[in-house]
């Protein structure tokens, strides 16, 4: 008889949780550098890192300094992103609206 001890894996429920905690402590870092003009949301959009690849536009441009929901909102008019498209999801031609939008506001 083999006598080797296994260890049970973690239940699938306790490494969805683990895994959403480190996303939402990166996007909160990374939030934190968009807001502080250490990372511009541009460059973000363009990147589109892993811990932004689930947040909304919206999301991004509200973490902007002086960037309220009538202006994410009214930008995204203009652009023709819908509010709550995710960064991951974005198309080439609505990156590329995004980016240069926010090159202008500057």
């Amino acid at each position: 008889m083999n006598a080797t001890a296994t260890i049970p894996p973690a239940p699938q429920h306790m490494n969805a949780l683990r895994q959403a905690n480190e996303v939402r402590l990166a996007r909160a870092e990374l939030k934190r550098r968009v807001a502080d003009g250490e990372v511009r949301a541009a460059e973000v959009v363009r990147a589109c890192p892993w811990e932004a690849r689930t947040m909304t536009v919206f999301e991004l441009l509200m973490s902007q300094r002086r960037w309220g929901s009538t202006r994410s909102r009214s930008f995204l008019t203009r652009t023709e992103v819908p509010e709550t498209k995710r960064l991951g999801a974005l198309t080439e031609r609505q990156r590329d609206a995004v980016v240069a939008g926010l090159q202008r506001t500057r």
